[in-house]
């Protein structure tokens, strides 16, 4: 049962339909995996510790510079020159002290990966790192663990939702093969505006609420958002029978 604190606290979320008492508790027993605490990582994190997650696991192995201030909407002039995942940590468990936080200020590998893929429900990819999002791919595949994608540049951005526990639900190497070369193009490279990183991280905040409430979430459909029509577009994606990451 929630607490009587709780029942105060989520009051406005409890209420909504599909979500009730039942799907509290399940976010409150829920474990996520955040890869990333950038323009993404922040919003994400924020959302998902004040909707009473109970187990975030934050990675990142930056540190806070001067120009990620102007998107990365959680930190401080005075967090510049710390790690990221240490600052999120000190920030959300200010916010909301029910959610039990674990900083991990190193860049994820696969020994990190074989580590806290089996604690957790769900992995959120945040990064802006082609290598780290193949290898994200490669262990929910291989620990069968959904994988909520993000990415955004300049205006646009896009989200898609994988689960492996699903037949023919396509995977990342399904959208970009590796050996086809992944679009490199981050933040770094060609800009972003920050609200565009709100849209998409709070689309992947969505989908990892409804997923861990028991709500179904369409597989295999990338969305893409254009800031600059302030458009919303749904493609789908098949799984591809020569993937070799989920391929038979």
């Amino acid at each position: 049962m929630l607490s009587s604190d709780e029942l105060i606290r989520y009051s406005r979320q409890t209420m909504v339909k599909d979500i009730g008492e039942d799907g509290q508790l399940r976010l409150r027993n829920a474990s996520i995996l955040i890869v990333g605490m950038g323009g993404l990582g922040n919003p994400v994190s924020l959302y998902l510790n004040a909707a009473g997650i109970g187990n975030l696991y934050l990675t990142d192995d930056d540190q806070v510079d001067i120009t990620n201030l102007q998107r990365q909407i959680m930190f401080t002039e005075g967090d510049v020159g710390i790690n990221k995942s240490d600052t999120a940590k000190l920030h959300l468990e200010k916010r909301n002290s029910n959610t039990n936080i674990e900083a991990v200020d190193e860049r994820l590998d696969q020994e990190l990966c074989d580590y806290y893929f089996p604690l957790v429900d769900l992995v959120i990819d945040c990064t802006d790192n082609i290598a780290t999002r193949y290898l994200l791919n490669k262990n929910a595949l291989a620990y069968s663990v959904p994988l909520i994608i993000g990415a955004a540049t300049g205006f646009d951005g896009q989200a898609m939702f994988i689960n492996p526990n699903i037949d023919d639900s396509a995977c990342y190497q399904c959208l970009f093969p590796e050996s086809n070369q992944a679009p490199v193009d981050n933040c770094q490279t060609i800009g972003i505006v920050g609200p565009v990183l709100s849209i998409i991280a709070g689309s992947q905040a969505l989908m990892a609420i409804k997923h861990l409430a028991g709500l179904t979430i369409e597989t295999n459909q990338l969305t893409l958002f254009d800031g600059r029509a302030l458009s919303i577009q749904k493609l789908k994606v098949n799984r591809q029978p020569k993937c070799p990451a989920c391929g038979e």
